[in-house]
């Protein structure tokens, strides 16, 4: 589960999940709703691969978000599928979705960056909640 919260001129992502594996997916879905307007719309017909090394759960994030929004914009893909796992070495995820189609899809807003203020990963004894936010 993901909600968006606004920041000044930016936009907050705020995720709430079982396990670190759901929050980063909840994260990603949160960035491309964000970017598009009808997330529902993006079919999962290509796959990517992505591997994101690192311990430390903030950077994680980051990096996660970071690198699914430079995928985005180098090769125009809007996704909406995120299946990750944690490994010793950091994060490994397969990301579903298609290229953008102006006739489908309604983009939102154009997210220059993921940005490191108020940046949080933390386990609570509900599960987990992270929080970043977007410059957009």
């Amino acid at each position: 589960m993901f909600e968006l919260f606004e920041h000044t001129a930016d936009i907050g992502i705020r995720a709430r999940a079982e396990t670190l594996e759901t929050l980063l997916a909840d994260a990603a879905r949160g960035l491309f709703s964000v970017i598009a307007a009808n997330l529902d719309a993006v079919r999962p017909l290509e796959a990517l691969n992505l591997k994101i090394k690192g311990k430390d759960h903030d950077d994680l994030l980051f990096d996660w978000l970071d690198e699914l929004l430079y995928t985005f914009n180098s090769k125009h893909l809007l996704f909406r599928e995120f299946d990750v796992t944690i490994r010793p070495e950091g994060l490994e995820a397969v990301v579903r979705g298609e290229p953008i189609d102006p006739a489908r899809h309604e983009l939102h807003m154009e997210v220059k960056a993921i940005t490191y203020h108020r940046l949080k990963v933390e386990q609570d004894g509900s599960g987990w909640l992270a929080e970043v936010i977007v410059d957009i």
